[in-house]
Protein backbone atom coordinates (compact mmCIF):
# COMPACT_ATOMS: atom_id res chain seq x y z
CA UNK A 1 0.00 0.00 0.00
CA UNK A 2 1.55 3.72 -0.83
CA UNK A 3 2.12 5.40 2.40
CA UNK A 4 0.29 8.82 1.93
CA UNK A 5 2.09 12.29 0.88
CA UNK A 6 3.21 13.69 3.91
CA UNK A 7 3.64 17.70 4.16
CA UNK A 8 5.36 20.08 6.59
CA UNK A 9 3.90 23.80 7.05
CA UNK A 10 6.17 26.20 8.17
CA UNK A 11 4.40 29.66 8.93
CA UNK A 12 3.69 31.73 12.13
CA UNK A 13 0.42 32.74 10.81
CA UNK A 14 -1.87 30.15 13.29
CA UNK A 15 -4.52 30.63 10.17
CA UNK A 16 -2.05 29.89 7.57
CA UNK A 17 -0.96 26.39 9.17
CA UNK A 18 -4.56 25.53 9.64
CA UNK A 19 -6.19 26.53 6.28
CA UNK A 20 -3.44 24.41 4.11
CA UNK A 21 -4.42 21.45 6.67
CA UNK A 22 -7.87 21.75 5.85
CA UNK A 23 -7.21 22.07 2.14
CA UNK A 24 -4.38 19.44 2.07
CA UNK A 25 -5.58 16.69 4.54
CA UNK A 26 -9.04 15.52 2.79
CA UNK A 27 -7.09 15.25 -0.55
CA UNK A 28 -4.85 12.43 1.53
CA UNK A 29 -2.34 14.07 2.07
CA UNK A 30 -0.55 13.47 5.83
CA UNK A 31 0.06 17.37 7.54
CA UNK A 32 2.31 18.23 10.05
CA UNK A 33 2.73 21.80 11.09
CA UNK A 34 5.43 24.24 12.30
CA UNK A 35 5.50 27.61 14.16
CA UNK A 36 8.73 28.67 13.17
CA UNK A 37 11.86 28.09 11.34
CA UNK A 38 13.72 25.87 14.32
CA UNK A 39 10.99 23.78 15.14
CA UNK A 40 10.30 23.35 11.54
CA UNK A 41 13.85 21.83 10.88
CA UNK A 42 13.89 19.98 13.84
CA UNK A 43 10.97 17.87 12.52
CA UNK A 44 12.65 17.65 9.36
CA UNK A 45 15.57 15.76 11.01
CA UNK A 46 13.37 13.92 13.03
CA UNK A 47 11.25 12.63 10.25
CA UNK A 48 10.59 11.97 6.25
CA UNK A 49 8.53 14.95 4.20
CA UNK A 50 7.41 15.24 0.46
CA UNK A 51 6.74 19.07 0.64
CA UNK A 52 7.63 21.74 2.48
CA UNK A 53 5.17 24.39 2.66
CA UNK A 54 7.44 27.53 4.00
CA UNK A 55 6.68 31.52 4.74
CA UNK A 56 9.59 33.21 4.19
CA UNK A 57 9.13 36.09 6.12
CA UNK A 58 8.90 35.07 9.66
CA UNK A 59 10.65 36.54 13.04
CA UNK A 60 13.93 35.25 14.28
CA UNK A 61 15.09 32.82 11.73
CA UNK A 62 14.63 33.70 8.14
CA UNK A 63 12.79 31.59 5.49
CA UNK A 64 15.40 31.86 3.26
CA UNK A 65 17.53 30.62 5.66
CA UNK A 66 15.11 27.67 6.66
CA UNK A 67 15.22 26.66 3.20
CA UNK A 68 18.77 26.63 2.45
CA UNK A 69 19.45 24.23 5.70
CA UNK A 70 15.94 22.19 4.62
CA UNK A 71 18.06 21.32 1.35
CA UNK A 72 20.41 20.19 3.06
CA UNK A 73 18.77 18.16 5.18
CA UNK A 74 16.54 16.11 2.30
CA UNK A 75 17.73 17.59 -0.86
CA UNK A 76 14.55 15.94 -2.04
CA UNK A 77 12.36 17.46 -0.92
CA UNK A 78 10.03 20.16 -2.44
CA UNK A 79 10.05 23.24 -1.46
CA UNK A 80 7.03 25.71 -1.84
CA UNK A 81 7.77 29.76 -0.82
CA UNK A 82 4.50 30.86 0.65
CA UNK A 83 4.43 34.82 1.14
CA UNK A 84 2.67 37.71 1.13
CA UNK A 85 5.62 39.93 -0.79
CA UNK A 86 5.59 37.82 -4.15
CA UNK A 87 8.38 40.19 -5.94
CA UNK A 88 10.64 39.10 -8.49
CA UNK A 89 14.00 39.51 -6.50
CA UNK A 90 12.25 37.19 -3.77
CA UNK A 91 11.57 34.41 -6.42
CA UNK A 92 15.01 34.49 -7.59
CA UNK A 93 16.62 34.45 -4.45
CA UNK A 94 14.01 31.49 -3.11
CA UNK A 95 15.12 29.67 -6.93
CA UNK A 96 18.70 29.69 -6.43
CA UNK A 97 18.56 28.80 -2.84
CA UNK A 98 16.50 25.85 -3.89
CA UNK A 99 12.94 26.23 -4.29
CA UNK A 100 10.93 24.78 -6.52
CA UNK A 101 8.00 27.46 -6.58
CA UNK A 102 6.10 30.01 -4.31
CA UNK A 103 2.29 31.04 -4.19
CA UNK A 104 1.32 34.23 -2.94
CA UNK A 105 -1.33 34.79 -0.02
CA UNK A 106 -4.10 35.21 0.17
CA UNK A 107 -4.32 32.17 -2.11
CA UNK A 108 -7.29 30.47 -2.74
CA UNK A 109 -7.77 26.54 -1.95
CA UNK A 110 -8.01 25.58 -5.69
CA UNK A 111 -4.34 27.44 -6.05
CA UNK A 112 -3.01 25.76 -3.01
CA UNK A 113 -3.71 22.01 -4.44
CA UNK A 114 -2.40 23.11 -7.88
CA UNK A 115 0.61 24.23 -6.67
CA UNK A 116 1.40 21.06 -4.49
CA UNK A 117 -0.08 18.61 -7.38
CA UNK A 118 2.24 20.15 -9.86
CA UNK A 119 5.30 20.06 -7.88
CA UNK A 120 4.50 16.41 -6.52
CA UNK A 121 4.12 15.87 -10.77
CA UNK A 122 6.95 17.02 -11.85
CA UNK A 123 8.98 15.34 -8.94
CA UNK A 124 7.21 12.01 -10.25
CA UNK A 125 8.56 12.92 -13.99
CA UNK A 126 11.94 13.38 -12.46
CA UNK A 127 12.28 10.26 -11.00
CA UNK A 128 10.82 8.29 -13.83
CA UNK A 129 13.24 10.03 -15.66
CA UNK A 130 16.30 9.31 -13.78
CA UNK A 131 14.51 5.45 -13.70
CA UNK A 132 14.75 4.73 -17.08
CA UNK A 133 18.41 6.65 -17.57
CA UNK A 134 19.36 4.19 -14.63
CA UNK A 135 17.65 1.34 -16.84
CA UNK A 136 19.22 2.76 -19.71
CA UNK A 137 22.43 2.54 -18.42
CA UNK A 138 22.46 -0.82 -16.46
CA UNK A 139 21.34 -2.02 -20.20
CA UNK A 140 24.79 -1.06 -21.57
CA UNK A 141 26.21 -2.00 -19.24
CA UNK A 142 24.74 -5.16 -19.32
CA UNK A 143 25.58 -5.27 -22.94
CA UNK A 144 29.12 -4.12 -22.21
CA UNK A 145 29.59 -7.04 -20.19
CA UNK A 146 27.90 -9.71 -22.31
CA UNK A 147 30.58 -8.16 -25.18
CA UNK A 148 33.39 -8.85 -22.56
CA UNK A 149 32.29 -11.99 -22.11
CA UNK A 150 32.33 -13.32 -25.38
CA UNK A 151 35.50 -11.85 -25.54
CA UNK A 152 36.72 -13.84 -22.66
CA UNK A 153 35.11 -16.88 -24.15
CA UNK A 154 36.85 -16.55 -27.87
CA UNK A 155 40.24 -15.58 -25.75
CA UNK A 156 39.75 -18.72 -23.96
CA UNK A 157 38.88 -20.73 -26.78
CA UNK A 158 42.05 -19.77 -28.85
CA UNK A 159 43.94 -20.30 -25.27
CA UNK A 160 42.82 -23.72 -25.30
CA UNK A 161 43.83 -24.14 -28.90
CA UNK A 162 47.95 -22.81 -28.90
CA UNK A 163 48.02 -24.82 -25.18
CA UNK A 164 46.88 -28.07 -27.28
CA UNK A 165 49.25 -27.26 -29.65
CA UNK A 166 52.64 -26.66 -28.19
CA UNK A 167 51.74 -29.62 -25.77
CA UNK A 168 50.80 -32.05 -28.77
CA UNK A 169 54.12 -31.64 -30.22
CA UNK A 170 56.66 -32.88 -27.12
CA UNK A 171 54.34 -35.32 -26.18
CA UNK A 172 53.63 -36.73 -30.13
CA UNK A 173 57.82 -36.78 -29.98
CA UNK A 174 58.40 -38.77 -26.65
CA UNK A 175 55.47 -41.28 -27.76
CA UNK A 176 57.29 -41.91 -31.34
CA UNK A 177 60.39 -42.50 -29.63
CA UNK A 178 59.12 -44.96 -27.11
CA UNK A 179 57.39 -46.73 -29.90
CA UNK A 180 60.19 -47.08 -31.87
CA UNK A 181 63.04 -48.16 -29.56
CA UNK A 182 60.37 -50.72 -27.96
CA UNK A 183 59.87 -52.15 -31.50
CA UNK A 184 63.07 -52.71 -32.34
CA UNK A 185 63.35 -49.95 -35.19
CA UNK A 186 66.02 -48.07 -33.05
CA UNK A 187 70.02 -49.62 -33.03
CA UNK A 188 71.81 -49.66 -29.35
CA UNK A 189 73.82 -46.81 -31.20
CA UNK A 190 71.07 -44.73 -32.06
CA UNK A 191 68.75 -44.92 -28.90
CA UNK A 192 71.35 -42.82 -27.07
CA UNK A 193 70.70 -39.98 -29.30
CA UNK A 194 67.18 -40.65 -29.29
CA UNK A 195 66.40 -40.89 -25.82
CA UNK A 196 68.75 -37.41 -25.23
CA UNK A 197 66.38 -35.24 -27.97
CA UNK A 198 63.07 -37.10 -25.81
CA UNK A 199 64.93 -35.80 -22.59
CA UNK A 200 65.59 -32.23 -23.68
CA UNK A 201 61.90 -32.54 -25.02
CA UNK A 202 60.50 -33.40 -21.80
CA UNK A 203 62.33 -31.00 -20.11
CA UNK A 204 61.05 -28.14 -22.27
CA UNK A 205 57.08 -30.11 -21.59
CA UNK A 206 58.10 -29.61 -17.65
CA UNK A 207 58.99 -26.13 -18.13
CA UNK A 208 56.17 -24.82 -19.51
CA UNK A 209 54.09 -26.98 -17.23
CA UNK A 210 55.58 -25.16 -14.64
CA UNK A 211 55.03 -21.42 -16.33
CA UNK A 212 51.10 -22.19 -16.81
CA UNK A 213 50.97 -23.18 -12.94
CA UNK A 214 52.72 -20.30 -12.15
CA UNK A 215 51.00 -18.13 -14.24
CA UNK A 216 47.36 -19.37 -12.83
CA UNK A 217 48.87 -18.96 -9.28
CA UNK A 218 49.86 -14.98 -9.99
CA UNK A 219 46.16 -14.53 -11.60
CA UNK A 220 44.29 -16.00 -8.40
CA UNK A 221 46.78 -14.37 -6.16
CA UNK A 222 48.10 -17.67 -4.65
CA UNK A 223 51.37 -17.12 -2.98
CA UNK A 224 50.88 -13.78 -1.64
CA UNK A 225 50.33 -14.59 1.61
CA UNK A 226 54.18 -15.71 1.47
CA UNK A 227 55.49 -12.48 0.88
CA UNK A 228 58.75 -10.93 3.20
CA UNK A 229 61.63 -8.23 2.68
CA UNK A 230 63.80 -9.49 0.04
CA UNK A 231 66.74 -8.23 -1.27
CA UNK A 232 66.59 -8.08 -4.75
CA UNK A 233 70.34 -8.00 -5.77
CA UNK A 234 70.60 -11.26 -4.10
CA UNK A 235 67.40 -13.01 -6.21
CA UNK A 236 69.49 -11.70 -9.14
CA UNK A 237 73.13 -13.07 -7.91
CA UNK A 238 71.06 -16.56 -7.82
CA UNK A 239 69.73 -16.14 -11.12
CA UNK A 240 73.13 -15.02 -12.65
CA UNK A 241 74.92 -17.97 -11.28
CA UNK A 242 72.24 -20.78 -12.85
CA UNK A 243 71.66 -18.85 -16.33
CA UNK A 244 75.61 -17.71 -16.73
CA UNK A 245 76.70 -21.78 -18.44
CA UNK A 246 73.77 -21.36 -20.60
CA UNK A 247 74.90 -17.58 -22.05
CA UNK A 248 78.71 -19.24 -22.07
CA UNK A 249 77.55 -21.86 -24.84
CA UNK A 250 75.45 -19.51 -26.59
CA UNK A 251 78.41 -17.47 -26.80
CA UNK A 252 76.71 -14.25 -25.14
CA UNK A 253 78.36 -12.22 -22.64
CA UNK A 254 76.55 -11.43 -19.23
CA UNK A 255 77.53 -8.25 -17.31
CA UNK A 256 75.67 -6.98 -14.11
CA UNK A 257 75.58 -3.56 -12.85
CA UNK A 258 74.04 -3.37 -9.48
CA UNK A 259 74.59 -0.25 -7.85
CA UNK A 260 72.13 -0.79 -5.17
CA UNK A 261 70.95 -3.64 -2.99
CA UNK A 262 67.09 -2.64 -2.76
CA UNK A 263 64.56 -4.53 -1.08
CA UNK A 264 61.42 -5.14 -1.43
CA UNK A 265 58.12 -7.08 0.47
CA UNK A 266 57.19 -10.52 -1.88
CA UNK A 267 57.23 -13.69 -2.17
CA UNK A 268 61.40 -14.53 -3.31
CA UNK A 269 59.96 -16.88 -5.92
CA UNK A 270 58.25 -14.25 -7.93
CA UNK A 271 61.10 -12.55 -7.67
CA UNK A 272 63.17 -15.32 -9.05
CA UNK A 273 60.57 -15.90 -11.81
CA UNK A 274 60.83 -12.52 -12.96
CA UNK A 275 64.67 -12.18 -13.20
CA UNK A 276 64.15 -15.24 -14.72
CA UNK A 277 62.57 -15.00 -17.31
CA UNK A 278 63.72 -11.58 -18.74
CA UNK A 279 67.38 -12.69 -18.49
CA UNK A 280 66.69 -15.86 -20.69
CA UNK A 281 64.52 -14.23 -23.14
CA UNK A 282 67.39 -11.67 -23.65
CA UNK A 283 69.98 -15.22 -23.76
CA UNK A 284 67.68 -16.60 -25.85
CA UNK A 285 67.82 -13.77 -28.76
CA UNK A 286 70.55 -12.92 -28.28
CA UNK A 287 73.02 -14.22 -31.34
CA UNK A 288 76.56 -15.60 -30.55
CA UNK A 289 79.22 -12.84 -29.82
CA UNK A 290 76.56 -10.79 -28.09
CA UNK A 291 75.86 -8.78 -24.51
CA UNK A 292 73.29 -9.18 -22.05
CA UNK A 293 73.74 -5.86 -19.51
CA UNK A 294 71.29 -6.59 -16.44
CA UNK A 295 71.08 -3.42 -14.36
CA UNK A 296 69.81 -3.13 -10.89
CA UNK A 297 69.89 0.32 -8.63
CA UNK A 298 66.98 2.31 -5.88
CA UNK A 299 65.40 5.43 -6.68
CA UNK A 300 64.37 6.75 -3.38
CA UNK A 301 62.92 10.05 -4.49
CA UNK A 302 60.28 7.67 -6.18
CA UNK A 303 60.56 4.93 -3.95
CA UNK A 304 61.14 2.19 -6.03
CA UNK A 305 63.92 -0.33 -7.01
CA UNK A 306 64.63 -0.63 -10.90
CA UNK A 307 65.61 -3.56 -12.97
CA UNK A 308 66.45 -3.51 -16.56
CA UNK A 309 67.40 -6.15 -18.91
CA UNK A 310 69.58 -4.95 -22.23
CA UNK A 311 70.56 -6.70 -24.59
CA UNK A 312 72.18 -6.57 -28.30
CA UNK A 313 69.86 -9.32 -30.21
CA UNK A 314 67.61 -9.23 -32.52
CA UNK A 315 64.48 -6.63 -31.51
CA UNK A 316 61.11 -6.29 -31.59
CA UNK A 317 59.41 -4.98 -34.32
CA UNK A 318 57.72 -1.92 -32.78
CA UNK A 319 54.33 -2.94 -34.29
CA UNK A 320 54.79 -6.10 -32.18
CA UNK A 321 55.43 -4.57 -29.10
CA UNK A 322 52.64 -4.00 -27.55
CA UNK A 323 51.65 -7.92 -28.11
CA UNK A 324 54.55 -9.28 -26.13
CA UNK A 325 53.05 -9.40 -22.86
CA UNK A 326 50.28 -11.46 -24.18
CA UNK A 327 49.93 -15.25 -23.44
CA UNK A 328 51.42 -17.50 -25.63
CA UNK A 329 52.71 -15.02 -28.13
CA UNK A 330 55.99 -14.84 -30.06
CA UNK A 331 57.21 -12.09 -32.38
CA UNK A 332 58.09 -13.83 -35.77
CA UNK A 333 61.55 -13.14 -35.47
CA UNK A 334 62.18 -14.80 -32.06
CA UNK A 335 59.81 -17.87 -33.92
CA UNK A 336 62.69 -18.28 -36.52
CA UNK A 337 65.44 -17.88 -34.24
CA UNK A 338 63.82 -20.41 -31.71
CA UNK A 339 61.50 -23.39 -32.48
CA UNK A 340 61.42 -24.23 -28.73
CA UNK A 341 59.05 -21.40 -26.65
CA UNK A 342 55.94 -20.57 -25.08
CA UNK A 343 55.48 -17.20 -24.86
CA UNK A 344 54.64 -17.42 -21.55
CA UNK A 345 57.72 -15.89 -19.83
CA UNK A 346 56.72 -12.45 -20.35
CA UNK A 347 53.32 -12.63 -19.56
CA UNK A 348 54.90 -13.76 -15.82
CA UNK A 349 56.63 -10.92 -16.05
CA UNK A 350 53.92 -8.67 -16.39
CA UNK A 351 51.72 -10.44 -13.93
CA UNK A 352 54.72 -10.14 -11.31
CA UNK A 353 55.43 -6.56 -11.71
CA UNK A 354 51.25 -5.41 -11.34
CA UNK A 355 50.46 -7.70 -8.39
CA UNK A 356 53.07 -6.20 -6.84
CA UNK A 357 52.54 -2.48 -7.51
CA UNK A 358 55.25 -2.15 -9.80
CA UNK A 359 55.48 -1.05 -13.89
CA UNK A 360 57.47 -2.64 -16.81
CA UNK A 361 58.52 -0.74 -20.19
CA UNK A 362 59.82 -1.66 -23.02
CA UNK A 363 62.25 -0.70 -25.30
CA UNK A 364 63.34 -2.37 -28.64
CA UNK A 365 64.73 -1.79 -32.12
CA UNK A 366 65.17 -4.36 -34.84
CA UNK A 367 68.40 -5.72 -35.34
CA UNK A 368 70.29 -3.63 -32.18
CA UNK A 369 68.65 -5.43 -29.68
CA UNK A 370 66.10 -4.79 -27.02
CA UNK A 371 65.38 -3.18 -22.93
CA UNK A 372 63.00 -4.52 -20.82
CA UNK A 373 62.68 -1.89 -17.52
CA UNK A 374 60.75 -2.76 -14.50
CA UNK A 375 59.80 -0.54 -11.21
CA UNK A 376 58.74 -2.40 -7.54
CA UNK A 377 58.10 -0.53 -4.49
CA UNK A 378 60.70 -0.22 -2.34
CA UNK A 379 60.20 -2.32 0.81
Amino acid sequence: MKSPTRVLVVDDELGIREGCRRVLAPQGFEVDVAENGPVGLRKLRESRYDVLLLDIMMPGMSGIEVLRQARQIDPDLICIIITGYATVELAVQAIREGAHDFIAKPFSADQLLQVVNRELERRALRKEAERLRALEEEARELARAKAELQKLEAVEGRFMLTLVHILRAPVALLQNTIQLIRRGYVSPEEQAEMLERAEVRATALLATLDDLLLLAYLKEGIGLSRTEVVSLAEVLEGVLTGLRPRAERQGVRLEADVRDSPQVRANPDHLRALWTHLIDNAIRYTPPGGRVTVSLWADPERGVAVGSVSDTGIGIPADEIPRVFEEFYRAEGGRRMQEMGTGLGLPIVRQVVEIYGGTIEVESEVGRGSTFRFTLPLG
